[in-house]
């Protein structure tokens, strides 16, 4: 009898074992240009093979809540999110860095610099709140003289943001954005007021975050994965076309000129990193031992 009940611990012990070293690794990512490597490994069927699943969400704070909620084992986002995060878990660090924002991260307006600093109106600013969106609108708001306006913050994620048409808002607005959202409300007639390009003191970068436990346990997969994301980034530097056509369905209706152009908003830094960039990360609380190069 005794010797059945251990037997049949054991088999409850195996599977179980079995089931946890075969649970998949999920990473939750949105469809800005700089995390498209992910999304890329995924429609070539790379990811399967490390028992990865990629989970698409349409904002930063989405992300983030889905890490804190226990729903996802890593998560992109910029040095922002991080740090927002790093607050509550010190277990927390930087994988991987895929790039630096140079012009993806913009803000749109239905007015012109000039008449939002002559309004007295009150300024509709749409963003995400929880998210580098608003290290953006701060830093526009002191460069230009607006801090003394009145902001009327509405938290939305960038496929609602999206959906707005300049001709059919009455107050003055301001959109913190990235691509390819960017496109679309362009093509709604908002005009483009600031970026990451004209602002060299502001550094946005793009990477992917777990708990140190997580990565350790997981380093070789992370280590593969890393290697299919360089993969993919040299894909899309020598076969732009057939890189676009693979990701095409994530890119909101973008045409291939639109995705070439928006190439030159971005800078890769999954190979070479500026010794400037790390130095100034390394001033933020951004942990970079564990870095794979």
């Amino acid at each position: 009898m005794i010797r059945n009940i251990a037997f049949l611990l054991f088999v409850v012990l195996f599977f179980n074992s079995c089931e946890y070293n075969n649970k998949k690794i999920k990473i939750s990512t949105t469809t800005w240009l700089g995390y498209t490597p992910l999304l890329y490994a995924k429609e070539k069927n790379w990811l399967e093979p490390l028992n990865i699943k990629l989970l698409n969400v349409v904002s930063l704070s989405e992300n983030v809540n889905l890490y804190k909620s226990g729903n996802s084992d890593a998560f992109v986002g910029t040095q922002y999110e991080y740090t927002l995060l790093l607050k509550d878990n010190k277990n927390l660090i930087p994988i991987m860095i895929f790039n630096k924002s140079n012009g993806g991260d913009v803000i749109l307006s239905n007015l012109s610099i000039d008449k939002l600093v002559k309004t007295d109106k009150i300024i509709d600013a749409y963003l995400e709140i929880d998210s580098i969106n608003s290290i953006l609108l701060n830093d526009f708001l002191k460069n230009n003289n607006l801090q003394n306006k009145t902001i009327n913050y509405i938290n939305e994620d960038q496929s609602n943001i999206s959906r707005l048409k300049a001709n059919n808002l009455i107050n003055p607005t301001l959109i913190i954005t990235y691509i390819p959202y960017n496109n679309i409300l362009e093509k709604n007639l908002f005009i483009e007021v600031s970026s990451t390009k004209n602002n060299n003191n502001l550094l946005i970068i793009d990477g992917l975050y777990t708990s140190e436990n997580f990565y350790y346990e997981n380093q070789e997969t992370f280590i593969s994965l890393k290697k299919l994301i360089d993969k993919a980034i040299l894909n899309l530097k020598n076969n732009p076309k057939e890189y676009y056509e693979t990701i095409k369905p994530y890119l909101i209706n973008s045409t291939y000129e639109e995705f070439i152009a928006s190439l030159d908003e971005i800078i890769w830094l999954n190979k070479d990193i500026s010794k400037e960039i790390l130095h100034k990360l390394n001033d933020s609380e951004f942990k970079l031992k564990d870095l794979i190069k």
